[in-house]
């Protein structure tokens, strides 16, 4: 029944991460996201039903670490100052923000398991606060594969130019199919747990002793 904890936690973290890119777009000079009504931390706007209710259930039936996105924000290049560095700046911001809410639940985890005493609801908090720390860094890592239309996809678009770019291109109408794939198959694990434990081995140096 973990994943009555999880769902709350992951449900916020993509609308964050999905309120990072509009945000972002907004100050590159686009405001599509919020004529859109985007801009906004209320969910309904941003479910989406594959990405917020089948992907993280699928996850949950595999035992991996539960991944997902909300429903895309509606950015236009071409009304960006410099439209492929800004798109490149507005893909990466998703991920950026999942870090950043690593970055404050780590802290979050630290103060309350060294202040607070271990009575049922501190351990209840306790976990919340490490399913927000491994969600978060599942998201992030999730969205940084270069695969179409994750946010990695996104820079890479941003990023390759010539040749490489049109060898990369290649991809992108079957980019969903890839991502289905990897899922159904367990095989994103190979993507996804590698980096993500190293990087709760580093949180565990600093004192935040988080498992999957």
């Amino acid at each position: 029944m973990e994943w009555i904890l999880q769902l709350p936690v992951l449900f916020f973290s993509v609308i964050v991460h999905e309120f990072a890119h509009g945000y972002m777009a907004n100050r590159r000079g686009d405001d599509t996201a919020y004529l859109s009504g985007r801009l906004t931390f209320n969910p309904l706007p941003h479910i989406d039903p594959v990405g917020t209710v089948l992907l993280p259930l699928a996850c949950a039936f595999m035992h991996i670490p539960t991944i997902g996105w909300a429903k895309p924000v509606p950015v236009n290049p071409y009304r960006m100052y410099h439209p492929r560095a800004d798109m490149a700046a507005v893909a990466v911001s998703g991920p950026l923000s999942n870090l950043l809410l690593v970055a404050l639940s780590a802290v979050a985890f630290k103060l309350i398991t060294l202040w607070l005493p271990p009575v049922d609801l501190v351990v209840t908090a306790a976990k919340v606060i490490s399913y927000a720390i491994m969600i978060n860094l599942a998201l992030a890592m999730f969205n940084l594969i270069p695969i179409y239309p994750l946010d990695g996809s996104q820079i890479m678009l941003n990023l390759l130019k010539g040749r490489w770019l049109e060898l990369y291109e290649k991809h992108l109408p079957y980019g969903m199919y890839i991502i289905f794939g990897l899922v159904m198959t367990g095989a994103i694990k190979v993507l996804i747990l590698p980096p993500l434990f190293l990087a709760l081995q580093f949180l565990s140096y600093l004192g935040v002793y988080v498992g999957i």
